[in-house]
């Protein structure tokens, strides 16, 4: 995995570096002092994993990674404070240390974003933008697009739902959400990503789907509402 360590602090850069070092399969692409900073190597290079600080001078961690949209790294934050955790994970993160990094800790967190990017890789495929390649059980299968109703994240899982029945494949909901057209569909809560054709009715928060109940975030109304052009 190729990494960019973000963070304002000389010494934490060099305890995330020493860190890196220990696993054999990390490369450290770049280090960054600011989120100006990195968002700028990023428009240059891309990598897989930033290992991010979350309070910095001028932009913040959060605000990059909002700032990078759905073509983004995996997301490790590491930071001092414990209360923006509710906030990082909205943003669909693989893990949020708490600092002091442990070694113990970092191979954890490492673990979880190799697992991602393995499945970036591999577990989701594209032809065409017409069909899907999902990896079901032992079978590589193929799904059309257009009989994807909705995904559901389920842990370590994502469930992809169709008129017939639905699929669980090893993945994020996030790498699904990059590879699925995003003018047909839309995140409408941290952990469903829905087709918009295929909305029957909405209220009360809730939207129906093939007569299957699906929650809308707060966060997501409003562009939810836009997207659908509401009367």
């Amino acid at each position: 995995m190729n990494v960019l360590i973000i963070d304002d602090n000389a010494i934490a850069r060099s305890v995330l570096k020493k860190l890196c070092s220990q696993q054999k399969d990390i490369v450290v692409a770049g280090e960054c002092a600011a989120a100006e900073e990195a968002y700028g190597f990023l428009q240059e290079q891309a990598v897989d994993l930033l290992l991010l600080d979350i309070e910095m001078p001028g932009m913040t961690g959060l605000q990059l990674v909002e700032n990078l949209g759905r073509k983004r790294p995996v997301i490790v934050f590491t930071t001092s404070k414990k209360e923006y955790a509710s906030e990082a994970f909205d943003l669909n993160v693989a893990d949020y240390i708490v600092k002091p990094v442990t070694p113990a800790r970092f191979v954890q967190a490492m673990a979880k974003a190799r697992e991602i990017v393995e499945s970036n890789e591999e577990e989701v495929k594209w032809e065409d933008e017409e069909f899907i390649f999902i990896r079901d059980s032992l079978v590589v299968r193929r799904l059309r697009v257009e009989d994807i109703l909705f995904a559901e994240a389920m842990g370590d899982y994502v469930k992809l739902y169709t008129p017939q029945k639905f699929y669980a494949i090893h993945t994020t909901l996030k790498a699904v959400e990059e590879r699925l057209p995003e003018s047909r569909f839309l995140r409408v809560h941290r952990s469903f990503l829905v087709a918009l054709n295929k909305i029957d009715t909405i209220q009360d928060g809730v939207l129906i789907i093939g007569d299957k109940p699906v929650p809308v975030a707060d966060a997501y109304r409003k562009q939810l509402n836009s997207r659908m052009n509401i009367l």
